[in-house]
């Protein structure tokens, strides 16, 4: 079974830290001979995953863009099309919360920002990456939801919910556009995982409860959302599209 990986040029957005910096690792170890990994703010974790990936053999090119903004997404595509014209691999994994807002505190750009960011991003980044994809006859794109756009969210991100609600939906009509052309396009939606974004957004108190409801008893890992990943990029995944795969140690059944 081939890993669909080696030999080939991926591009991981929000790849500093985190699921996209698992990703691209995971993207190294299987071989990929090119990865453009984008930044927006942590530009020190991205150089140091640059060099991290170049010494287990891949070329790297860093891509530094708020994709949050309207300008940002149109200047990433800009890069893309000068720097990775030919990628057959999409991760659209940039995305956050930006901030936890009720409904009387939420505003019109704080809707823009977390849309451009987790959904409209993910549309046109596409978008720009799939001619040339079909051009070479075929290619993946993976986007990343999130078990909150099946439950609405925890306080404060009914929007960010929203956001990956649509990401899912994207992907079903991604899907269905793009198979025709060989470029199979599915979305991971992961749980709680132990990292950088529930540090910054969960309170101890919050992820404990979490912990407490899981059927799994524990947090996810970045690795184990990369590892689903990377199953998808594979010759086992060949017949798998428009799917959004669920990880979360069982708690979408709670």
């Amino acid at each position: 079974m081939g890993n669909g990986i080696t030999g080939k040029t991926a591009v991981v957005t929000g790849a500093s830290r985190g699921i996209g910096a698992a990703t691209c690792r995971m993207l190294a170890r299987e071989g990929a001979a090119h990865i453009v990994a984008h930044y927006h703010s942590y530009r020190e974790g991205a150089e140091e995953l640059a060099k991290e990936l170049e010494a287990m053999g891949a070329k790297v090119t860093l891509i530094g863009a708020d994709l949050g903004s309207q300008e940002g997404i149109a200047g990433f595509i800009l890069a893309l099309h000068d720097k990775a014209a030919g990628a057959q691999i999409l991760i659209n994994n940039a995305g956050h919360l930006v901030k936890r807002a009720k409904m009387a505190e939420f505003t019109s750009d704080l809707w823009d920002e977390v849309m451009n960011l987790n959904a409209k991003s993910v549309y046109f980044v596409s978008q720009a990456v799939a001619p040339g994809m079909a051009a070479a006859g075929g290619g993946v794109i993976i986007n990343l939801s999130s078990i909150a756009a099946r439950n609405g969210g925890g306080p404060g991100a009914t929007i960010y919910a929203a956001s990956k609600a649509a990401v899912a939906c994207i992907t079903k009509g991604m899907a269905k556009e793009l198979a025709p052309q060989g470029i199979r396009v599915n979305a991971v939606s992961p749980g709680t995982v132990d990292n950088y974004f529930h540090e910054k957004y969960s309170s101890r108190q919050m992820l404990d409860s979490v912990v407490a409801q899981t059927p799994a008893g524990k947090l996810g890992t970045n690795e184990e959302i990369a590892d689903t990943i990377q199953f998808l990029l594979s010759d086992g995944g060949a017949y798998i599209i428009g799917q959004t795969i669920e990880i979360n140690g069982g708690m979408y059944m709670v």
